[in-house]
């Protein structure tokens, strides 16, 4: 639970994963946000295929501070993607996990709104530069809109509703045989109770 943003994409091949690397970690730097590097080179003729080596990841992945990882890493075929997303949908039961393995999620809501507007400003301008078929949905909204104050109501909704369930949880315990299902329940519907208020 928490704002977030859900991307996808592909690596342009006329463009340099080097020089892609080489700019998020000068940004990464300037701002001192961790980072780590990956493969630097795609292997040759492995853009665009369908089939990947399930074994190495290219490309470079940044964390601000209360930020997830913010993943511009692919697999050999140019698709973006990520550690965690290849050891868990990188050899699916079925083809309609196949699909996870390619969209990428980050949460920014612990990071707040000013990481939030930075991480999205420098997408823009990475996906422009060095991506193709690149799709991003802002839970913020900021990426559709740019609206600062849109962003700052919905980062505040967000950290309402979470605080709520939070102290749902504290101050009211399960019920004298209440099972799992029915104490979840009765707690969202007080969540959402105070959320309307």
């Amino acid at each position: 639970m928490g704002l977030s943003i859900h991307y996808s994409g592909r690596f342009n091949e006329s463009a340099s994963l080097k020089d892609l690397i080489e700019e998020v970690k000068d940004v990464a730097e300037i701002y001192k946000w961790k980072y780590a590097i990956f493969e630097e080179s795609f292997p040759a003729d492995s853009l665009g295929k369908v089939d990947y080596d399930p074994e190495n990841i290219y490309g470079i992945l940044f964390s601000p501070p209360g930020c997830e990882p913010v993943y511009l890493s692919f697999l050999s075929n140019g698709r973006m993607s990520g550690p965690p997303f290849l050891q868990f949908w990188g050899r699916p039961n079925n083809k309609s996990e196949a699909a996870y393995l390619y969209m990428l999620s980050t949460k920014t809501q612990f990071a707040g709104a000013t990481i939030h507007k930075l991480v999205i400003h420098l997408l823009r301008h990475l996906s422009q530069k060095y991506l193709l078929d690149f799709k991003l949905t802002d839970e913020g909204h900021y990426w559709e809109t740019g609206d600062e104050q849109l962003l700052d109501e919905t980062f505040a909704q967000y950290t309402s509703l979470i605080d709520g369930f939070a102290t749902v949880l504290e101050t009211l315990p399960p019920g004298a045989g209440e099972n799992f299902t029915a104490y979840f329940e009765r707690l969202m519907k007080l969540v959402e109770k105070r959320y309307k208020k």
